[in-house]
């Protein structure tokens, strides 16, 4: 069915919702975008003069493709080669949504990311329209075919099994810098204790390479743990040069809202370390250096100013 051009301009004005709701769902900016085209398509076959409220129907029709995806997801990742991480998105990335309240800057946080895995795909639908985009229970409901009063104990439920985590600082940006300085200070010393200073005692270290790169499936545990490992992943040698194609720059940003390391070979991004902070310290190190998940990142690397030079060379 052939659109007019209001209607397609309708769909674009409400694109970056779709996908900052579509990337908070999957995880993934590839596949975000993939449920929002698949959303136009449906868009583009329906009689859209029939539908009352379209930003309702685009947003039902988004969500349930990609509580499909979801569900097959959890298929794939059983036979994906080593620790699934989730596709972090650079400070700046429209698809990280809409960022003015706690709430809603929390729900894209990398940290939150991981543990939405967690969740039932219905649990993390919930939860992420109600807590980052405010949409009421009645609404929800709609949405996922199931009762208001379904709605908010799925919400409910949702909550308590992300509350099992650790609570996360917020920080600016000024204050991820300072952080992710002092961290490359420590890792960068030769010496275990600088870092285990800044690391909580139960901290953990985990890396994405998708079976592309090499990655530790198991997490290290316990901060002389991670501090060790650390401690010889940031040791400058040829070996590690010439597998990467050059010797990496370090620079300092956020991802996901979170104190971000960004490796950077010749433009190309080869990897994220998104450091979760609590109050106690440095309490996660998720690296990821899939490069099927870093593409993006590339990309929105090459289109920014960053000014200053790396903080470090590997």
């Amino acid at each position: 069915m052939a659109l007019s051009m209001s209607d397609v301009d309708r769909f674009e004005a409400a694109r970056p919702r779709l996908e900052a709701i579509a990337y908070r769902l999957l995880g993934s900016a590839g596949e975000a975008e993939d449920a929002v085209q698949e959303t136009f398509l449906r868009w583009q076959a329906t009689d859209v003069e029939r539908i009352e409220v379209p930003e309702a129907w685009l947003t039902k029709v988004l969500t349930n493709f990609c509580l499909n995806q979801l569900t097959s997801a959890r298929a794939r990742r059983e036979t994906y080669v080593g620790r699934w991480l989730p596709e972090p998105l650079l400070a700046g990335d429209p698809m990280l949504g809409p960022a003015d309240t706690a709430e809603r800057r929390e729900s894209v946080s990398y940290a939150v990311l991981v543990l939405l895995e967690r969740l039932s795909p219905n649990e993390r639908a919930v939860y992420v329209l109600r807590e980052a985009f405010d949409h009421p229970h009645r609404e929800i409901a709609g949405i996922l075919d199931i009762t208001e009063a379904a709605s908010q104990q799925i919400y409910h439920r949702a909550k308590k099994h992300l509350a099992d985590g650790k609570a996360r600082t917020e920080v600016d940006e000024a204050t991820a810098r300072r952080i992710v300085e002092e961290f490359l200070a420590a890792a960068t010393s030769g010496r275990t204790e600088p870092l285990v200073r800044l690391l909580t005692q139960d901290a953990v270290s985990v890396g994405d390479g998708g079976g592309k790169v090499p990655a530790r499936a198991k997490a290290f545990e316990g901060a002389l743990a991670v501090a060790k490992f650390l401690r010889g992943l940031f040791k400058p040698s040829e070996a590690k040069r010439a597998h990467v194609g050059g010797a990496p720059e370090i620079h300092a940003t956020t991802a996901n809202g979170e104190p971000a390391i960004v490796a950077v070979v010749d433009g190309r991004v080869i990897g994220i370390t998104c450091l979760e902070v609590t109050a106690g310290g440095i309490a996660a190190v998720r690296s990821q250096v899939n490069p099927d998940k870093l593409v993006r990142a590339t990309e929105q690397w090459a289109a920014a100013d960053h000014g200053d030079s790396p903080l470090y060379t590997l």
